[in-house]
């Protein structure tokens, strides 16, 4: 890292203050803060005002541990460079503007704070995922959390947002319909709510509020944990007190994706006791952008993922009896300092405060301590998951199922020499790879998942060849069963399926070729929603999308049909091969117990093993 020659005398004073206030290693502090303070790539600036109302609100959602921000060069990253430093500087100064402006400004989240980057994942044994990275959450002002579905893979992460997260919101984080099997004080096991059902609070300017967090049918959780369907919820006795008295307005916030799910059947719970109310509903999970309206008097927003988006509300309330339409807006802003300075009427000198340098530092210290920057080795290129055609040069899910898996599961192993066929779903790769130093906390981001890998030995090879071709295939005949799979992954937590989707449909409306080739906008997020006028705060090029198989594979070895070989797969798609092998062949039906374990790699060590062989 390169020390910044141009420094203000304020970022001075106030990295010496976050110093003193959090000693540790200032100098390499120094380096990481100025970095991202003067960006390497000019990003561009917002042309436009955010529109402000008497009810206004910002949103996070599905930030799964990327607090440090997106710190690669290659767009859209740098697009997303604010860390959450930066972001709890923005709203404080957004904090101020409302003062000023004498309105309602409120923060809320809508859930999956765990699994996605190192700060998350990257701690040491015996440690409990988000634990120290939520820490930083909790020092910013939330009005209102919800949980989220990766909140409950894991019943120690569960147990942990119960005992030590949601009490520090003071009733106000929301698990509407989820709760936790935990010991009461007689000893006895006892179903809990992980935080609230619901909270009723007045804003700053005295509006009621109503407000629910719900996740959506989750069915991916551990045990000891249950979510209740929304259907069912609505019917709770709890939900109709809580709904009954009338507020200023419903702040329905949840894990659940404002389009094709359950929110309708909140909505209309709430709307069949209160016609007329204003309801603004908060949503996530899809990692999407979207925007849509169930009636004039409501208005339903989802921000995205990853802390690449951070959405904002703004609401013209008039009298709770009113049947007239509500002026609301919507933006999806670029969280980045410059989109951060514009919207706050500061300059790069004004900016930060106090709490923001010491957030940002805070998470450098933790990163340090996770030893994040470990280097496996240097990416030659960029890999990205639907940026580059499948199977290519440029695609992450070549390098990994055809080059990086039959290296790092044959490693020491003893059966390196029997020829094999590699089978994961490509769900396994959750972030691209970019060209540069690829760290413990990139091998964490591209890939997190603590799968193990399993293996069928002696499979005859013509029919092993078939298994991938046959999990994927997709034909009218089978179409049915398609939709019924990917509902039940759906259910199971699997969104790769709904985002993908939404960047296909982006590129195609966007004419994505054509504004690509112009090179008068970078790449980044092209939203096309249903609420009026535009929703980006910057408008880009879309990114280029191609399409990806649920399922992807190394290279089949050249081998007679009739040779036994080992079929190896990833954990997670156990049942599906099962099944699908049974239907190739018929000399024998195979179950769990011809199963065996491959390798002790994880799946989420993968690419460390390669890089530290062939990118160094």
């Amino acid at each position: 890292m390169q020390l910044q020659v141009t420094r203000t005398l304020v970022a001075l004073a106030l990295a010496a203050v976050a110093a003193r206030a959090c000693p540790g290693d200032e100098h390499d502090h120094a380096h990481e803060h100025s970095r991202r303070a003067f960006p390497q790539t000019k990003l561009p600036s917002p042309t436009r005002p955010l529109e402000w109302g008497d009810l206004n609100i910002i949103h996070t959602t599905d930030s799964h541990g990327w607090l440090l921000g997106h710190q690669k060069t290659s767009f859209p990253e740098p697009n997303y460079s604010g860390d959450f430093g930066d972001f709890a500087s923005f709203v404080a100064h957004m904090k101020e503007i409302a003062l000023e402006k004498d309105v309602d400004l409120l923060l809320v989240d809508s859930g999956d704070l765990h699994d996605g980057t190192g700060l998350s994942d990257g701690f040491p044994p015996g440690g409990v995922d988000a634990h120290e990275s939520n820490k930083f959450v909790l020092q910013l002002p939330y009005d209102v959390m919800a949980i989220g579905n990766h909140e409950l893979y894991i019943y120690a992460n569960t147990f942990d947002m119960y005992k030590n997260f949601a009490p520090k919101l003071n009733g106000r984080y929301l698990s509407s319909n989820v709760n936790i099997t935990v010991f009461n004080e007689h000893g006895e096991a006892v179903s809990v709510p992980v935080g609230s059902r619901y909270a009723k609070f007045k804003t700053r300017k005295g509006r009621k509020v109503t407000s629910l967090g719900v996740l959506y049918d989750f069915t991916g959780n551990d045990v000891n944990t249950t979510v209740q369907k929304v259907e069912d919820m609505v019917k709770e006795e709890w939900f109709a007190e809580a709904i009954r008295e009338e507020p200023d307005f419903f702040l329905l916030v949840g894990h659940m994706p404002v389009r094709r799910d359950n929110w309708p059947t909140v909505f209309n719970a709430v709307r069949a006791v209160h016609p007329n109310t204003p309801i603004l509903i908060l949503g996530g999970h899809t990692h999407i952008r979207d925007c849509l309206q169930l009636d004039g008097r409501s208005i339903a927003l989802e921000s995205g993922r990853y802390m690449e988006t951070v959405g904002w509300l703004s609401a013209k309330l008039d009298n709770r009896d009113s049947k007239k339409n509500i002026t609301f807006t919507r933006r999806y802003l670029d969280p980045n300092r410059v989109t951060y300075e514009y919207h706050t009427r500061r300059s790069n000198f004004s900016f930060d405060t106090l709490q923001g340098q010491l957030i940002t530092k805070g998470l450098n210290d933790l990163a340090k301590r996770f030893d994040l920057s470990q280097l496996f080795g240097t990416a030659p290129e960029d890999y990205t998951i639907s940026q580059a055609p499948y199977p290519s040069n440029n695609s992450l899910l070549s390098l990994f199922a055809a080059q990086a898996m039959p290296y790092a599961l044959t490693l020491n192993n003893s059966r390196a020499n029997v020829p094999n066929v590699m089978i994961t779903n490509s769900g396994s790769m959750r972030f691209d790879v970019y060209a540069g130093p690829f760290t413990k906390n990139d091998q964490l981001t591209a890939s997190p998942f603590t799968d193990s890998f399993l293996y069928i030995p002696n499979i005859q090879a013509g029919v092993a060849k078939q298994v991938l071709p046959a999990l994927n295939k997709a034909g009218a005949n089978e179409r049915r069963d398609l939709h019924e799979r990917e509902r039940e992954l759906y259910a199971r937590g699997m969104v790769e399926m709904r985002y993908l989707e939404w960047l296909e449909e982006m590129d195609r409306r966007s004419n994505g070729p054509e504004r690509r080739a112009a090179q008068n906008l970078t790449l980044g997020y092209v939203t096309h929603d249903d609420c009026p006028g535009v929703g980006d705060d910057v408008l880009h090029a879309p990114l280029p999308f191609f399409d990806t198989p649920d399922f992807i594979g190394s290279n089949p070895p050249d081998v007679p049909d009739d040779m036994p070989i080992d079929l190896v797969f990833v954990d997670f798609i156990e049942d599906q091969l099962l099944q699908i092998l049974n239907g190739l062949q018929s000399n024998k039906t195979y179950t769990d117990a011809d199963v065996l374990p491959y390798t002790d790699v994880l799946a989420n060590a993968v690419l460390g093993i390669y890089a530290e062989k062939f990118w160094n």
